[in-house]
C-alpha cells in the first residue's frame, strides 16, 4: 500500500522514538540525557548487562554498538512486535491519533509535486532576499535597522522584501522557467476568481520564510510596511505544504537548541523569536498569527516536557494564556505541562530585551509559573468571595476545570494544589477585640500574655491550652493520615499559633499522601520531621491513647472530633470574654462580675480533662475569680487624675 508522502512526515513528527523504545527497555539514568534526547539502555535485541543501545530522539533513530541493530521507530515496532511495515505504521498512527489514509496509487506523483512546490518556495526566498537589498527595499532596510536587526540577523532568518508591484514576484519566478501553476500552488501568487493572470500574494511586505522541522520552506509570513494595511501580518494561505495550525516559526533550529539544553520559549510573533534568538535564547518558536492549536501543542511537547509560554503583557496576551489552559488541560500527561511567563504590561519579549537587556528576560523566564497558578488566577482574579454561594461557585468551576485532566494521579495533584491556594485565600484575619490600632490580628499570631499571667507555667513554657490541643491534633493526623480528608474542614480552621505547627498543618492540607510510612518520608523531604518529633515528645501528646495506638483509626477519629470540638468551644468562650471586656466602660460592676465569672467557669469546664488524653485543667478557679474581682474593683477603665 502506498501512503501519501505527507502522512509519513506527519507521523514521524508526532511520535517520539524515546517513548516508543521506552516501553521495551530500562533507560540507564546515569548515562542518558533526556533534555538532549540522548538515551542509553541495555539492548533489547541481544543479552547484555551494559547500556550499549543508543537512541537519538532528535534524529529519530536507534543504534546498538554491540549487535549493530539500527533503525527508526517503525523498524523498532516491526522488530519487537513481529509485525510488517504497514502494521507498524498502523500501531504508531493509532498512538498518534492519526487515521490511516486510503490507498493512494498516485502517492509517488504527489511526492514529486510536493518537492516541486518546495523548490518554488525556495526560489521565492532567494527573490525576496534580493529585493531587500535592492533600491526598492530601502525603506524596509531602514525599518529593520530601527528594530535592531543587523546583517547577521537578516541572513540567519533569511528575511526579505516583496515590493509593492502587483506581479513582480510572479513574473520573476515564471521568468526562470517555473510553472505558473506551481507558483500559485506554493502560495507565492494568487489566481483571481475570473481566471485572469495570477498576482503576487505578498506586496509591500517584509517577508519571513516559514520552514518545517526538516528545514523545507513551506510558506511565508509578511509584515506590512503600510501602517494602514488591513492586516499588519499576513501568512501564506494553506497549501499542499503549508498548514499554519501544524507549523511553528523557527521549529527546526529551536528543536536543535532544546537538544543542547536550552529552554523552549513560545512567543507570539516573528520579531519576538528573532529578538530572543539574538539575546541567546535560541530555542524560541512562535505560532503563526493564531492561538496555539492542539497540533502545535503536541509539537512543543515533542521537543520538551515543559515549554515556557512567554506572552505579551496586555489583555490580549492574558486572554491567549487563558485559552491555552483550556486547550492543554485535557491533553496533560504526567511530566508534560506548561509554564507561563507573562511580560510586563504593554511589553513583548522584543520590547523587554531592548529596554532592559538579556538578564531581565532571563530573570523573568526563571520566574515562569506552573499552569495551576494561572488557572487559579483566572478563576479568582477580580472576584469577591464574601458569600457561601460565591465560594461554592468557585469550587464548582475549579472542579470542572481539573475534571478535564485524564490522568487520575495528575488530576489529584492539581486538586491538592488548588486546595492549598484556596486555603490561603480564605484564611482571613479575625477581629481583635482587645483594641489594637488596626482592629485586626493575624489568625496565627499569638496574643501577648497579660501581666498577671506571664508567670504562669503555661506562659513560661510557651504552650497554651490551644497549643497543646493543636499539637495532639497534628500528631494524630500525621500518625493516621487516612483521617485527613474526614477532618479537612476543621483542619483548615485550626489557626495554629506556633510557626512549626502552622507549617505542619499547611503540609497536611496540601499533601496527597495517606500512607503513614510514605507521609513520614514526605515530611522528611519537606524538613518537617523535627516538627513532628517535637510534638510527639510532649507529655500531653505522648500519653494520648490515639498516639499510643496509631493503627486504631476509630480511636483516633474520636480523639480528633473531641479535640476539634473543644477548640471551637474555647474560641467561642474567648470571644464572649473579649466582648465582655469591651463593655467595661458602661457596665454595672455586679452584672460584669457575674458575666466574666460565668465565662471563666465555662472556660474551666472546656479545659477540664474528660477524655483521658492527659490534658490538665487551668489555674485554680477561686484564685482566678479573686484576681478578676480585684481587677474590677480597681476600675482600670476610669481615667486616673494625677
Amino acid at each position: 500500500m502506498s501512503l501519501p508522502p505527507g502522512f509519513m512526515d506527519e507521523l514521524r513528527t508526532r511520535i517520539s522514538i524515546t517513548d516508543v523504545v521506552g516501553r521495551k527497555v530500562m533507560w540507564d539514568q546515569r548515562k542518558s540525557n533526556q533534555g538532549k534526547g540522548d538515551m542509553w539502555a541495555p539492548c533489547p535485541f541481544h543479552q547484555e548487562k551494559t547500556a550499549s543501545f543508543h537512541v537519538d530522539d532528535r534524529k529519530g533513530f536507534y543504534y546498538c554498538f554491540g549487535c549493530h541493530e539500527k533503525g527508526d521507530a517503525i523498524n523498532f515496532v516491526q522488530a519487537t512486535e513481529n509485525v510488517g511495515f504497514m502494521e507498524a505504521v498502523q500501531i504508531l498512527a493509532r498512538e498518534a491519533g492519526m487515521p490511516i489514509p486510503e490507498r493512494d496509487p498516485r502517492a509517488q506523483e504527489k511526492a514529486d509535486r510536493r518537492t516541486q512546490i518546495a523548490d518554488v518556495a525556495e526560489a521565492a526566498v532567494a527573490h525576496f532576499r534580493m529585493m531587500l537589498r535592492s533600491a526598492a527595499g530601502a525603506d524596509a532596510r531602514e525599518y529593520l535597522t530601527r528594530r535592531g536587526l543587523d546583517e547577521a540577523a537578516l541572513d540567519r532568518f533569511e528575511i526579505g522584501f516583496a515590493p509593492s508591484v502587483r506581479q513582480g514576484t510572479f513574473q520573476a519566478l515564471t521568468g526562470k522557467g517555473l510553472a505558473e501553476e506551481l507558483v500559485v500552488a506554493a502560495g507565492v501568487a494568487t489566481k483571481p476568481d475570473d481566471g485572469g493572470t495570477p498576482y503576487d500574494a505578498f506586496r509591500d511586505r517584509i517577508t519571513f520564510p516559514i520552514r518545517d522541522a526538516r528545514g523545507r520552506c513551506i510558506g511565508f509570513g509578511g509584515r506590512a510596511m503600510d501602517p494602514n494595511a488591513r492586516a499588519k501580518y499576513l501568512n501564506s494561505r494553506e497549501t499542499e505544504l503549508f498548514d499554519k495550525g501544524r507549523a511553528l516559526y523557527n521549529h527546526g533550529p529551536a528543536r536543535e537548541a532544546v537538544g543542547k539544553g536550552h529552554s523552549l520559549i513560545v512567543a507570539e510573533g516573528y520579531m519576538d523569536v528573532i529578538a530572543l534568538d539574538r539575546a541567546g535564547f535560541h530555542a524560541a518558536v512562535a505560532p503563526l498569527g493564531t492561538a496555539i492549536t492542539e497540533d502545535q501543542l503536541r509539537l512543543l511537547w515533542r521537543m520538551t516536557d515543559e515549554p515556557i509560554i512567554a506572552l505579551d503583557g496586555d489583555k490580549a496576551g492574558l486572554r491567549a494564556a487563558m485559552r491555552l489552559i483550556d486547550l492543554a488541560l485535557p491533553l496533560l500527561e504526567v511530566g508534560k505541562t506548561l509554564r507561563f511567563c507573562l511580560m510586563p504590561e504593554g511589553q513583548d519579549p522584543d520590547d523587554l530585551i531592548k529596554a532592559k537587556g538579556r538578564d531581565a528576560m532571563k530573570d523573568l523566564l526563571g520566574k515562569a509559573e506552573p499552569m495551576v497558578k494561572l488557572l487559579w488566577r483566572r478563576e479568582t482574579e477580580g472576584k469577591n468571595f464574601d458569600s457561601p454561594e460565591r465560594r461554592a461557585a468557585l469550587d464548582k468551576s475549579l472542579r470542572q476545570a481539573i475534571g478535564q485532566i485524564q490522568d487520575p494521579s495528575l488530576r489529584h495533584h492539581y486538586g491538592q494544589a488548588l486546595k492549598d491556594l484556596r486555603f490561603q485565600l480564605f484564611r482571613a484575619p479575625r477581629p481583635n477585640r482587645g483594641g489594637n490600632s488596626s482592629g485586626f490580628r493575624p489568625r496565627n499570631a499569638p496574643a501577648a500574655p497579660m501581666a498577671d499571667t506571664r508567670a504562669s507555667a503555661l506562659a513560661a513554657g510557651g504552650l497554651s491550652h490551644s497549643d497543646l490541643r493543636t499539637a495532639l491534633i497534628l500528631a494524630t493526623l500525621c500518625l493516621s493520615p487516612t483521617l485527613i480528608d474526614q477532618f479537612e474542614a476543621q483542619l483548615e480552621r485550626l489557626e495554629p499559633n506556633r510557626p512549626d505547627q502552622a507549617r505542619l498543618a499547611g503540609f497536611l492540607l496540601a499533601t496527597p499522601e495517606r500512607d503513614p510510612d510514605v507521609l513520614r518520608e514526605a515530611l522528611s523531604q519537606a524538613n518537617l520531621s523535627e516538627a513532628l518529633e517535637n510534638l510527639l515528645r510532649l507529655g500531653h501528646v505522648r500519653i494520648a491513647p490515639c498516639v499510643r495506638a496509631p493503627g486504631d483509626t476509630e480511636k483516633a477519629a474520636k480523639c480528633l472530633a473531641e479535640e476539634f470540638a473543644k477548640l471551637a468551644a474555647r474560641r467561642g468562650i474567648d470571644d464572649e470574654m473579649a466582648e465582655a471586656l469591651e463593655d467595661l466602660d458602661h457596665a454595672e460592676e455586679e452584672r460584669l462580675n457575674w458575666r466574666i465569672n460565668h465565662a471563666l467557669h465555662a472556660r474551666q469546664m472546656a479545659d477540664s480533662p474528660k477524655s483521658g488524653d492527659g490534658s490538665s485543667g487551668g489555674e485554680d478557679e477561686s484564685d482566678l475569680s479573686k484576681k478578676l474581682s480585684d481587677l474590677i474593683a480597681a476600675k482600670p477603665w476610669e481615667k486616673k487624675t494625677r
